[in-house]
């Protein structure tokens, strides 16, 4: 975990040392006001940081403390969620009613949440409001997340709330100019279909893939100036594509050859990109490279 920071705040990661802090901020009854426990009690507020404190989860995900001006006023997680299916994590943020009014709910959990979107990369991210509570329905509205359903968790009814990563800012297609578009269908048509791209737009000097909102051309042209790629010059040098195991970057490895593509790297397979990186590198005829990075998680295998 990393310290977060806004305008106004600074989260940084939850320690013993801010134990009595944070009882104080859960102090005021009102805190607990939509809770299955009283964490007025300070022994409820102690016991619910020793929780947090013992919360052993995926990297970069846990619990922050709220500060202000150096004076601790909230908290805020993002782990995986104890109450929802699935590795999606759930988003919590509590900011003490004497700072209630002031946007700084809203500043915290935006914080936390282009964490998890952006820097982590998380497809997804939950958050349960409880349905009686508008004032925090308001700021999940406010940081976009989507009101899904309801249902019983932590004791009470919550409404289930979806936050997905935004669309400003990432890929909208690649275009790759090729020397002879059959040989590129045959090698980027097959590795795209595998990782599950579907054909998109298909035009006489050209056709298209689409994965989600992103898409990739390749394309053809009569006006290319030249009729040989070379990925060592400036310019496009390689494509990198996530692939969901490291079980699944051996098979595309071990059959990539039958679709017109040949291993580079061979002798530092699978780690020609570091120890900690799984991927295997892969070169089609016309010299297109393109990486496939195995996902990091318990998924990936050994």
């Amino acid at each position: 975990m990393t310290p977060l920071t806004t305008a106004r705040l600074t989260l940084r990661p939850l320690t013993e040392a801010d134990r009595a802090a944070v009882v104080k901020v859960f102090a005021d009854p009102e805190m607990s006001r939509f809770f299955a426990a009283d964490l007025s009690d300070p022994a409820a507020a102690s016991a619910m940081v020793d929780h947090r404190l013992a919360y052993r989860g995926p990297a970069g995900q846990g619990h922050w403390v709220i500060e202000r001006a150096g004076e601790v006023i909230g908290v805020a997680h993002l782990r995986p969620s104890w109450e929802l299916p699935g590795e999606v994590p759930e988003l919590g943020y509590y900011v003490a009613t004497a700072h209630a009014g002031q946007g700084l709910a809203t500043e915290a959990a935006r914080a936390v949440l282009d964490h998890g979107l952006g820097t982590l990369g998380l497809p997804a991210v939950w958050a349960l409001v409880h349905e009686r509570n508008a004032a925090s329905r308001k700021v999940a509205a406010r940081l976009g997340f989507l009101d899904v359903g309801r249902g019983v968790h932590y004791g009470d009814v919550h409404r289930v709330l979806v936050a997905l990563p935004a669309v400003h800012g990432r890929p909208h297609h690649v275009e790759l100019w090729v020397p002879d578009l059959t040989e590129a269908e045959r090698s980027w048509g097959w590795l795209l279909g595998e990782l599950g791209w579907r054909e998109f737009q298909r035009w006489p000097a050209g056709v298209s893939w689409r994965l989600g909102g992103t898409y990739v051309v390749v394309e053809e042209s009569p006006a290319l100036s030249a009729r040989d790629h070379e990925r060592t010059r400036p310019g496009l040098n390689h494509l990198a594509l996530h692939v969901g195991t490291r079980v699944q970057v051996d098979d595309l490895a071990a059959r990539a050859p039958d679709h017109g593509w040949r291993p580079l790297f061979a002798a530092e397979y699978p780690h020609a990109g570091g120890a900690d990186h799984y991927a295997a590198y892969l070169e089609n005829e016309a010299g297109f490279e393109v990486e496939l990075v195995a996902v990091e998680g318990p998924e990936a295998g050994a």
